[in-house]
């Protein structure tokens, strides 16, 4: 990811979170809100701009071709309108939207992202964890930014008993087969990375959600094992 500047649209959790997440990664973030009262209000450095199709303000003192767009915003019409607006002027710009559903995430495809992010499949929490390893880097930029069959998913606990009261560091997690386990999100919704040495000792308990990587047929049998709806 050589893009040295993130465009971040929307002001909320999912803004936030992917705000907080890869800021490690980009020379420069931008924060937009549609809300003028967040420029006020808020701590952060958000600017205001509206959906009138007019970019010259942005393109002016950004390198459009050097940038990536993060489509966060909350209502699913104006995201759509965003990812056309920006894709008819910027041909070439990486854009990642934000689909609350199915529809609107074949909706946001058609109006030209790169890549949708269904919000029932991934939280923004998980660029951080995997961006600490080279490798998960790579296959986390191909889902990102690239066509891959390969999809990142939340996984519920629903059949602690299947772990056997196992502690994260005792779950040989290699034997799932086309299965990555990333990092485990518990019940009160602390995040941590799969290897962290904070997680080491947790027991496996229902509730706790697994972020994992893998081709949808094998996340759907691995969903079967631990009881996930």
């Amino acid at each position: 990811m050589s893009k040295t500047t993130a465009l971040i649209f929307g002001f909320n959790k999912y803004a936030l979170e992917i705000e907080l997440n890869v800021k490690v990664k980009y020379d420069n973030i931008k924060i937009y809100s549609l809300n003028k009262q967040d420029i006020d209000n808020s701590e952060k450095n958000v600017e205001y701009f509206d959906l009138n199709d007019e970019w010259s303000s942005i393109e002016n003192c950004i390198d459009m071709e050097n940038s990536i767009a993060f489509c966060a915003l909350e209502d699913s019409a104006e995201n759509i309108f965003l990812t056309i607006s920006l894709r008819a002027h910027f041909k070439e710009l990486i854009i990642i939207a934000i689909a609350s559903n199915k529809e609107s995430a074949n909706k946001l495809t058609m109006a030209g992202a790169n890549k949708v992010i269904p919000l029932v499949e991934t939280t923004a929490d998980i660029i951080a964890n995997v961006l600490e390893k080279p490798i998960s880097n790579k296959v986390l930029h191909n889902i990102l930014y690239e066509e891959s069959a390969l999809k990142v998913e939340q996984v519920k606990i629903a059949n602690e008993e299947y772990f056997e009261n196992a502690s994260v560091s005792d779950i040989d997690w290699s034997g799932y087969n086309g299965i990555i386990i990333l990092s485990v999100m518990k019940e009160d919704m602390s995040h941590e990375f799969i290897y962290a040495s904070k997680l080491k000792n947790h027991i496996i308990k229902n509730g706790d959600i697994l972020v994992v990587v893998g081709f949808e047929t094998d996340i759907e049998e691995f969903k079967n094992i631990i009881g996930s709806n």
